[in-house]
């Protein structure tokens, strides 16, 4: 215990220099650590001690190196949290504590299609209507998808697992209570796909990576099992790039099927081209730092990356206990919002969910609430600005009286290194075995060097980070305080990076196409824990356009 306090309380806390690190972990002997070492670890760190301070530290280097082994042989799990939790909310912020009945206003004149498989097509929300009026069944729609998936997901490279008995059983289920009256909502009998950092027990959990590629957890997410609750059917388990970055996974590159030479983008890419490439109703995505948005972005579908503590990540795969979310990725804001609101809320397992209400209300009240639009994003010169000062226009169109914000102006490249430093100790035993050398991507910009440079991040320097993240916060708040959503190019203003960090809800939507035929998205953006407003207002731009209509010619075969 005496060791553990000092690990803790020491100046040099977490701190393994590289050239420490080699010696330790081949050696294993902490008596071997010398005055030179601690002045390598100056030069990295570019702080500056005397003689005199070396020679005093010394000691608790050494004490600290050996506490860092003991650490280690606890072989921690990926699903064990750490005892610092980061909280979204500032002191004084209040919530709507009333759950208010959603009137989703589903459309009333649905038909099937006389071309069948243009059901793969539709939206939750026409599938839904068709379900419960039984002008289709679950098994109808179940065989559908997975004969789609079948067929294009090897090209696409998006799917990991087929879960068909699973689906087979859950749709006869679903078609069996529909019939007899029983109604557990607007997913009930719909097919969706996961992304494989989702644990389903009795099926692989691969996270898209070489080492995990045979990894069965024996539990199930509490996503999967809400959504099983509502009576979904769970048809694949979806690619990802290797522990969630980029669209390359230990079996291939995931494609697009707007154009099969160029990748899905990452993480979340076999959700978003199974998506786009109708092979799935619905689909649930991740992001940490983008991984819903741009592959929503690359594959011209919606996607949802709700507010920090808003879905339980209870057994899906821990890459930052600090900055993970899940979502939903679908074909429009409509959809994403009845789904949503079958997997957001408590379940007693993730410490960092919140329990406040999820009120909707799918018109968009142009005339009562501030729109913004980050104005210095909107004027740089960048591809698709075309397609972005569109929907302004569009917004204005609508009524909107658009109301100029400006972002933080904050060193967030710095903040992020938490981040690495999370998703290395998420990772250790992956480092430490060397079983990092089995990942498809050794490239300086992956995992494998990420998690061994994050070691040399001195604890100081994480903890004074998770501060500065806490002025983001702040600054953050004050300005967007008065307006109540706002709109910006998805890759626009720093926004992408601010707002994962700070926990704040988006949507991206599509809002057309790039010289190369390719989709391109804007982002609307909310306040913390108020996903309403920002589907209400990205329903509103869908309700008068139709980039999320369009299906990838490859798909039409």
């Amino acid at each position: 215990m005496e060791k553990f306090k000092t690990i803790i309380g020491s100046l040099v806390a977490g701190i393994l220099v590289a050239s420490v690190f080699w010696v330790i972990y081949f050696n294993k002997e902490s008596e071997l650590i010398e005055t030179t070492d601690i002045q390598h670890f100056e030069k990295m760190t570019g702080l500056e001690f005397t003689d005199a301070e070396r020679d005093s530290m010394l000691q608790g280097v050494r004490e600290n190196v050996e506490g860092f082994q003991e650490l280690r042989d606890l072989k921690i799990e990926n699903s064990v949290w750490p005892s610092l939790l980061f909280n979204p909310l500032l002191p004084g912020m209040e919530f709507e504590k009333t759950q208010y009945s959603i009137d989703w206003k589903l459309p009333t004149d649905v038909r099937v299609p006389e071309d069948r498989t243009e059901l793969a097509f539709m939206t939750v929300a026409e599938l839904s209507v068709l379900m419960q009026s039984r002008q289709i069944t679950s098994m109808e729609l179940t065989l559908m998808f997975l004969d789609r998936l079948k067929k294009y997901g090897p090209q696409l490279e998006n799917v990991i697992t087929l879960t068909e008995d699973l689906a087979l059983e859950q749709a006869r289920r679903a078609d069996e209570e529909i019939s007899v009256g029983i109604n557990r909502g607007l997913l009930h009998g719909i097919p969706y796909g996961s992304k494989d950092l989702l644990a389903l027990e009795g099926y692989p959990t691969t996270w898209g990576a070489t080492p995990y590629k045979d990894q069965v957890i024996n539990e199930t997410a509490t996503v999967i099992k809400k959504l099983e609750a509502a009576g979904a059917v769970h048809l694949a388990k979806l690619t990802l790039g290797a522990l969630a970055w980029g669209d390359v996974w230990f079996g291939g590159m995931t494609r697009t099927p707007w154009n099969l030479e160029v990748g899905a983008s990452g993480s979340s890419a076999g959700s978003s081209s199974a998506m786009a490439a109708g092979l799935v109703a619905f689909a649930i995505g991740s992001e940490t730092l983008g991984s819903i948005v741009s592959p929503a972005t690359r594959n011209g579908v919606s996607g949802l990356r709700p507010t920090y503590g808003r879905v339980s990540r209870h057994g899906a795969m821990a890459l930052s206990w600090s900055m993970d979310k899940l979502g939903p990725i679908t074909r429009s804001a409509e959809d994403a919002a009845i789904v949503f609101n079958y997997i957001y809320g408590p379940d007693g397992k993730d410490p960092s969910v919140y329990n406040i209400p999820f009120n909707y209300n799918p018109d968009f009240d142009f005339a009562n609430l501030r729109v913004g639009y980050v104005e210095a994003a909107f004027e740089a010169d960048y591809p698709g600005k075309a397609n972005d000062t569109a929907v302004l226009e569009i917004l204005r169109g609508l009524g909107a009286n658009l109301v100029p914000i400006r972002l933080p102006e904050f060193p967030t490249g710095a903040v992020s290194v938490m981040l690495d430093v999370e998703s290395a100790a998420a990772f250790e035993q992956l480092t430490l075995s060397n079983q990092d050398d089995q990942m498809v991507r050794q490239i300086r910009n992956a995992w494998p060097n990420v998690f061994r440079t994050a070691r040399t991040v001195p604890a100081v320097e994480y903890i004074q980070a998770s501060r500065a993240r806490t002025l983001l916060q702040y600054e953050m708040h004050e300005a967007i305080k008065d307006v109540d959503v706002y709109v910006v190019p998805s890759y626009g203003g720093g926004n992408l990076t601010i707002t994962n960090l700070t926990g704040h809800p988006c949507v991206v939507v599509p809002n057309g196409f790039n010289e190369r035929g390719l989709p391109t998205s804007i982002t609307f953006m909310g306040h913390l824990f108020d996903e309403g407003k920002v589907l209400a207002l990205a329903r509103a731009f869908q309700n008068v356009t139709d980039f999320h209509k369009q299906i990838p010619e490859f798909a039409r075969n």
